[in-house]
């Protein structure tokens, strides 16, 4: 896994904060991160399920239940 250096500014007062409480800034912004990112293929994938749903004239339960026996296979 390779990593990137990505920098950002925050206000004086929430870095002085951060460092009081002895908060790791990186791991903080880095599980944010990751949690924006899985809320948006959540997203993604619902508006997937949607459109494979109107074309294969299925309801989304049964797009639902195809998804977790694909996922249940892999397993």
């Amino acid at each position: 896994m390779s990593w990137v250096t990505i920098s950002t500014k925050v206000r004086r007062d929430l870095w002085e904060k951060a460092k009081k409480y002895n908060i790791n800034i990186s791991e903080v912004l880095r599980r944010a991160l990751e949690e924006e990112i899985k809320e948006k293929e959540k997203e993604e994938a619902r508006k997937s399920a949607l459109i494979i749903s109107k074309e294969l004239n299925l309801s989304s339960q049964e797009i639902v239940k195809i998804i977790r026996e694909i996922r249940d296979e892999k397993t």
